[in-house]
Order: structure tokens, then sequence, then C-alpha cells
């Protein structure tokens, strides 16, 4: 990675933690040259800045294979990863329509002056008043818990499991996460698992890690489908192109 390229990374405060997983920062992305995006199941809204251009505000939807990062002169973006709890309760949003893709959100959306953000830290601080203050009174519980649930056992869990836990048809969990996410939840729970096996394999341990994984050959099936290489392969990650190991790297 080049040395110009600078990433942050924070984990939002307790109160926000339903809703966002992370805010970040990525400096001089024009310096990256192969990058990939791989999935990691959650939902980007993202401000990114061209030389000359005013700002550019996107809302990712999921991926759910690897693609190239295509080469820009983009100069930075930041960035608010959020949960799926949020597209409903936050954004009040669908990205069903944009599965692997993006939509272009107003300039202005949100009422933010990014030419008055200096820094990570500034925009870490309005972005985190912004979501707190568009929090509603009244969540559905079942809705809350279906996360938390899925995200403390990194996807490892069925549709079964989870409609037992929070009394909810499964038929009906399916509906909320194609109608919001457009995808299945058992898709959604095969992304979580490749993003929970991401920290072993950079290190270099290439077995599975999850009871989920039947065996070696479906693990490796799996990480391939997802990232489009071997968890060999991916472990070298060369010229640091494989850009959710900044997350590590920024903690």
């Amino acid at each position: 990675m080049s040395h110009q390229l600078q990433y942050q990374f924070r984990k939002p405060n307790t109160d926000l933690e339903d809703f966002v997983y992370a805010f970040s920062c990525l400096s001089n992305v024009s310096e990256i040259e192969e990058g990939i995006i791989i999935p990691n199941g959650r939902i980007d809204l993202v401000w990114c800045k061209v030389p000359d251009q005013p700002w550019e505000v996107l809302l990712m939807g999921l991926e759910t294979q690897a693609k190239k990062m295509r080469h820009s002169n983009m100069q930075y973006f930041f960035s608010i990863s959020f949960n799926p709890l949020a597209l409903e309760y936050i954004l009040k949003e669908s990205v069903a329509d944009v599965l692997n893709g993006a939509k272009k959100m107003p300039a202005d959306f949100w009422s933010f002056e990014m030419d008055k953000i200096v820094d990570f830290d500034t925009f870490c601080t309005i972005a985190s008043a912004k979501v707190k203050a568009l929090i509603p009174a009244e969540i559905d519980e079942r809705k809350r818990q279906l996360f938390r649930i899925i995200f403390e056992n990194d996807g490892n869990i069925n549709v079964k499991e989870l409609s037992e836990k929070i009394a909810w048809s499964e038929r009906q969990i399916n509906r909320y996460f194609n109608q919001s996410l457009g995808i299945s939840l058992k898709t959604y729970c095969i992304i979580l698992r490749f993003q929970a096996s991401l920290s072993y394999i950079q290190k270099g341990q290439l077995a599975p890690q999850f009871d989920n994984f039947t065996d070696q050959s479906h693990f490796i099936k799996e990480i391939k489908k997802l990232s489009g290489v071997s968890p060999k392969e991916l472990s070298k990650n060369e010229n640091d192109r494989f850009l959710q190991f900044l997350v590590y790297s920024a903690k």
C-alpha cells in the first residue's frame, strides 16, 4: 500500500451500535492501483471529493461478490457504514434495487457542509449527532433482536433458529431481508461468516473457524465465491489490494 494512502476507522458510541457499524475516512484514494472491494454486510453512505468538483454523496448497496475498484482521481472520502436496521429507521431507504451498486443522493443530503469538515474527528462528531437525532422513539424489537443475534453469532445461525428466538415467522424474516437488502437471510449470513473469517485468514489461519463450514472444501468454495480468490491467496493480499484488510490495520 502506498505510504501516501491514509485510512482511518472508528467504531460508534454504544448508543449508536444497533444502527452504525463504523465511521471511516480514506485519503489519497487515487493512489489505489488494484483495489478490490469485497462484501462486508454493511450499507455505506459515502461523501467523496474529486478535485475541482463538488462533493458527491452515494448510498452503496450490499456487495455479494468481489469487484475491482475503478481507478479515479478522487482525493478522499468519508463514510458511515450502517447496519441494516438503519435502512428503515435512519435512512428510510431500501437498497434492494442497488445490489452490488450504488445510488446518488442529493448533494446536500443531511445538510452536511462538507467543505467545513476539516478532519475525521469533526466528521465523526457531526455524523454521530445526526444519526442520534434521527433514531425514533419506537423500534420494532423483533428487528433489533434479529440483527443483534445475527451479529453476535457472526452469521452462524439459520432462519429457523432466529424465528424461534424472536417470535417472527421464517417467511416474514426472509421477506424483510429481500425487501430491504435484496438478498435472503441465508445469503446475508454467508457474507457475515466470510467477514468474520477475514481476521483469521489475514493471520494465515486457513482452516474454517465456524461450524457452518462443513469442511475445508466448503470453506474454500465460499471464500473464493466472495473474494474471487482462494483463502491462501487472500491471506497474501499482494499489493494490499483487498481493501477490507485496511480495517484490521486501522484498529
